[in-house]
């Protein structure tokens, strides 16, 4: 007879890693699994705070599902491949450091999955970058449903704000996001699977190579505006997602940094209106909204007769980020090594 799977032991199986919702008292501790610290240094059963409930694990997670591009490089670049099952929600090809690690991670979607192939994956933990695949419209599943299936969830802390998601939501955010919401997410994913060590040397090598990146740039208050994808409504960056904290980082200014959304859809005639000095255009490769691909939108500012008028557009002072590098992920350093070095290279020219 075939061992049963996860989803059909449910919240029977003993070693299942449990979701706490809300501020619930969690179950009493079996005596055997009190114990066990492994490489890492995690001591199980761990109880983390993510966003509005606790969430237990009684060991570290053997079948990963990543919803997001983002969270799954976390976990590539913490040694975890063979602990992801599935992976979804791609803007960019991977890093070329993790496409060898990423060789064997099956893609459930290119998009987001169905709830039944998410199922089919038999995860024990399910990662995401963004809220709104938690949402109980139009998201994969909620988090109280896989909770009810004995199956962990976990939100990066780059979406929450006061405790809530800000792309399953809320919409809007009250505090700017700071890059310390990354290493928060670094850090716990390292802890639940027992690898806090990695996640230490992760986070020293982003903060060196954000450094780097960023020596000796600073662009004086130039304006940018962040166009990451649509063609008649462009989606652009608000002033306290991730895209902004770029711009704080090298010194420009977001001219919609009074946009509390991460990705507001704005106007033509804003746009026009606010000219930025500089346009960074997501490089997206992906087919989701008209505008995505970088040639689009290099082609609709030379043809439309509203954006065509901006002065980045006739001086074409573009600079091109991979959606991945506009996103809060490990990426934010290589958005920030194309911005200083496209600094270092035509600054002089504003």
């Amino acid at each position: 007879m075939r061992p049963l799977s996860r989803r059909e032991l449910g919240p029977l199986t003993g070693a299942a890693v449990l979701a706490l919702a809300g501020c619930g008292a969690s179950e009493a501790v079996p005596p055997q699994s009190t114990a066990s610290a492994g490489e890492g240094g995690t001591t199980y059963p761990l109880v983390l705070r993510n966003g509005d409930r606790e969430v237990r694990f009684e060991r570290a997670p053997q079948r990963v599902v990543s919803l997001d591009q983002g969270s799954t490089e976390i976990l590539l670049s913490l040694g975890l491949a063979d602990r992801i099952v599935g992976t979804a929600s791609w803007t960019d090809p991977v890093l070329d450091s993790l496409a060898a690690a990423n060789e064997g991670v099956p893609r459930l979607a290119d998009n987001a999955p169905t709830y039944e192939v998410l199922l089919g994956a038999d995860p024990d933990l399910v990662t995401a970058s963004f809220g709104r695949h938690f949402a109980e419209q139009g998201g994969v599943v909620t988090r109280d449903r896989l909770a009810e299936t004995g199956i962990a969830s976990y939100l990066s802390p780059t979406d929450l704000d006061d405790g809530q998601s800000v792309n399953g939501g809320k919409k809007a955010r009250t505090t700017p996001l700071t890059v310390d919401s990354l290493f928060q997410e670094v850090r716990e994913l390292a802890q639940v699977f027992d690898v806090a060590q990695r996640g230490e040397d992760l986070v020293a090598d982003l903060q060196r190579r954000a450094r780097e990146a960023t020596e000796g740039v600073d662009v004086g208050g130039r304006t940018v505006a962040f166009w990451f994808a649509n063609l008649d409504t462009p989606f652009v960056a608000g002033g306290k997602g991730a895209a902004s904290l770029l711009a704080t980082s090298t010194g420009l200014r977001n001219v919609f940094a009074d946009q509390a959304e991460d990705w507001p859809s704005v106007s033509w005639e804003s746009v026009v209106a606010a000219d930025p000095d500089v346009l960074v255009l997501g490089d997206l490769r992906r087919d989701r909204f008209p505008g995505d691909r970088l040639a689009a939108k290099e082609e609709f500012l030379r043809t439309d007769p509203v954006a065509s008028v901006l002065s980045a557009a006739r001086a074409q002072r573009y600079v091109a980020l991979h959606g991945a590098e506009l996103n809060p992920s490990i990426r934010y350093v290589d958005g920030l090594a194309k911005l200083g070095a496209w600094w270092r290279e035509h600054g002089q020219d504003l």
